[in-house]
């Protein structure tokens, strides 16, 4: 369970900092992820999106 929170939490920091790139691919606009601005500062997080592509990535991984 730490193993696929830890995961998960590392998957949503390298998603965080690809953001720009991946928006114009069209990630990053799911229906669970929540973008929000708390004083004059914007703050996205890709809860949907995070989870789609660690499932892409795992069965990615299963093939191979």
């Amino acid at each position: 369970m730490l193993r696929w929170f830890l995961t998960i939490f590392i998957a949503l920091v390298i998603f965080s900092a690809a953001l720009p790139w991946l928006e114009k691919l069209g990630v990053g606009r799911l229906p669970g992820d929540i973008r929000f601005t708390l004083f004059g500062k914007t703050i996205f997080l890709p809860f949907a999106s995070t989870i789609l592509l660690s499932t892409v990535v795992f069965l990615v991984a299963r093939l191979f």
